[in-house]
């Protein structure tokens, strides 16, 4: 059995339609649906059962699962609002629950890969897996940071696979739900879709209007990475970039998706950035990839923007 958390969310729901791909469907989804939409992520998928989060912590607890045969715990779940100023709950969503994983994967030697997030690196204009790098600009980062930093000093301790995966801006289907957190390709197709127009922040960050870049990666590209990882022949420990290496304009993917809806280039509506966002606004990013690439056997290559664009517009059309 595989155990995907949030498997009912984005990320979580391709890594379980990537694995019904290979023909797993031996799968156990953990996630809350109190948000009940979500569960037209997983609707068309095969798995073995669907816990909810609470009560799969107590059943960690009690140790229920000691008896079953865990290939691996691809491991999802969590408060992904950057804008969520909650500590204490963004802290045992993001930080305890994950401890709670880890150390139950590696008493058991099972391959652990987590969500980590490119928000560890923050106000960092270098994008390198150092500390010098890391300035979370939000307590969703922090909690992040705070694992990876975690799990770093108990390395020594493990045995199995243990693996940190910093996401930088991922899009692709099965995104929905998420409404003002969905990627940027998401609600730039809906603003295209529904009015013709899309419309971004003027310059910001000495970039001009709708010029902001960012590492924009393709979900499946990131759901197959999970599944690679965890299954690779000799155990792995590290936390990693998860990008193109590529940074794209915001511009960039409005051409792209004008493109892939085969409709005509419409002028761009850009409209001035909230005076709260600006100093907390990411201008730029772009992962290196060099750390992810040196792994032995893997062979990573992903999507470009428009190649991930026309796919992510193609789901859309088939009502993903």
């Amino acid at each position: 059995m595989i155990i995907v958390t949030g498997g009912a969310g984005f990320i979580g729901a391709n890594i379980v339609a990537a694995l019904n791909q290979s023909g797993a469907t031996d799968v156990l989804i953990v996630d809350n649906l109190e948000k009940g939409d979500k569960f037209i992520n997983v609707r068309d998928l095969q798995v073995v059962d669907f816990l909810d989060k609470r009560e799969f912590r107590n059943l960690l607890a009690k140790d229920y699962f000691k008896e079953m045969t865990i290939a691996a715990i691809l491991h999802q779940g969590a408060c992904s609002d950057t804008m969520e100023y909650d500590g204490r709950y963004m802290m045992d969503n993001n930080y305890t629950y994950t401890k709670e994983l880890f150390h139950f994967a590696s008493g058991r030697h099972i391959p652990f890969v987590y969500a980590s997030s490119a928000a560890t690196y923050g106000a960092s204009t270098d994008f390198t897996e150092h500390p010098d790098n890391e300035k979370p600009l939000n307590v969703y980062g922090y909690s992040k940071l705070l694992f990876d930093r975690y799990v770093q000093q108990n390395w020594d301790k493990v045995t199995s696979t243990v693996v940190g995966l910093r996401y930088f801006n991922v899009y692709g289907p099965r995104e929905q739900h998420k409404g003002r957190m969905a990627s940027m390709v998401h609600q730039l197709y809906l603003q295209i879709k529904q009015t013709g127009v899309a419309r971004l922040f003027q310059g910001s960050g000495g970039y001009g209007d709708g010029a902001q870049r960012r590492d924009f990666i393709h979900v499946a590209d990131v759901a197959h990475l999970n599944i690679h990882l965890a299954h690779h022949p000799s155990p792995l420990h590290g936390i990693y970039n998860v990008g193109t290496g590529v940074s794209r304009s915001f511009n960039a993917i409005v051409a792209s998706l004008y493109q892939a809806m085969n409709l005509p280039p419409q002028p761009i509506d850009y409209i001035p950035m909230p005076e709260g966002l600006q100093a907390k606004y990411q201008n730029y990013t772009q992962a290196d990839m060099v750390r992810l690439q040196r792994i032995p056997g893997l062979h990573y290559q992903p999507m470009t923007l428009e190649q991930g664009v026309a796919a992510f517009v193609q789901a859309k059309e088939a009502g993903l």
